[in-house]
């Protein structure tokens, strides 16, 4: 596909203004400043918006957000990926049957520590969760619970949510000294957990465990271990959503990271490593170090994955 190609494309789907040095400047569409900002260098198959810092490495981002049918056809047929002449609507936006969502009852004995009035046998789970920096606001956003008897007798209880705000898992935690810390439902863990609180228009920042989520906030999104396979749910939502992805896995889960951030780059993801060395987990992380550690995470391209995973044979 020629430059020139690709420019009448960017033209017709943004609002253009001019070019400079090789660059050519629009209006940047996500933050609508009234000043042309967002400069892209179609040699170098960048853009980046100098007012909101939007930045990519991969103009087909842009195409694929704000494209119309027919200008995302027109790139891709360009870019060899698809035979416009042979292929119609149907063939370019078919989609999966999608199994019907999983959706679960929280135990019998599930009490929230959201109420007010809490029973005394709350106190156990209120300490522990307090010991792991779990505060009120956490368990009024996270919509955290305990059972006191029962099959999840002395854990604490944290539900998920899906988009229809129906549970569809959850992790009970011990608070207690019983040898097996997670005792969960017995039933797939291919879900969001608590989708129905994600914000896509936002970054997302992938942790392993909800404790690591909590620490986060809101948007972090526990992938319940420290693999993401391309067929997931989760995998595929951040495709649909073309959401940045800032990634927070534990020190000695650096290959396993590095095999999600290629995955998602070959989809034109911007993917963000976040520097977790020196601490067991994020969920043990100071507050300001770990705000500070996202702020200032590294945008990684599969070069970088290469270079990285490089450093890491025989560890």
């Amino acid at each position: 596909m020629s430059s020139e190609s690709k420019i009448e494309i960017l033209k017709n789907m943004l609002n253009f203004a001019y070019t400079s040095r090789g660059e050519h400047l629009f209006y940047c569409p996500y933050c609508n400043h009234h000043n042309p900002k967002m400069s892209i260098n179609v040699e170098k198959n960048v853009y980046k918006c100098w007012i909101c810092d939007t930045k990519g490495m991969d103009i087909w981002r842009l195409v694929r957000k704000f494209g119309d049918f027919h200008e995302k056809r027109k790139w891709k047929s360009f870019s060899g990926q698809i035979d416009a002449s042979s292929q119609s609507i149907f063939d370019l936006f078919a989609e999966e049957e999608e199994d019907a969502p999983q959706k679960i009852s929280l135990p019998e004995e599930f009490v929230s520590l959201v109420n007010k009035d809490l029973p005394v046998s709350s106190r156990p789970a209120i300490k522990y969760l307090t010991s792991r920096n779990v505060g009120k606001a956490d368990i009024i956003n996270w919509k955290i619970g305990f059972c006191s008897r029962g099959e999840f007798k002395g854990r604490i209880v944290f539900p998920s949510f899906d988009n229809s705000g129906d549970v569809n898992y959850f992790v009970a935690r011990s608070y207690k000294d019983d040898w097996m810390k997670y005792k969960n439902p017995p039933v797939g863990r291919d879900i969001v957990f608590n989708e129905l609180f994600v914000d896509w228009r936002e970054k997302v920042c992938l942790v392993e465990g909800i404790f690591d989520a909590i620490s986060v906030g809101m948007n972090a999104i526990p992938i319940l271990g420290s693999t993401m396979n391309d067929g997931s749910k989760l995998f595929k939502k951040i495709i649909e959503n073309d959401t940045a992805v800032y990634i927070a896995l534990d020190e000695d889960a650096e290959k396993k990271s590095m095999r999600i951030v290629e995955s998602l780059n070959q989809h034109g993801i911007e993917v963000y490593k976040v520097d977790t060395s020196g601490h067991d987990d994020v969920a043990t992380m100071p507050k300001k170090v770990l705000d500070k550690r996202i702020k200032d995470a590294t945008m990684l391209t599969n070069e970088d994955v290469l270079s990285r995973t490089i450093r890491t044979i025989g560890v």
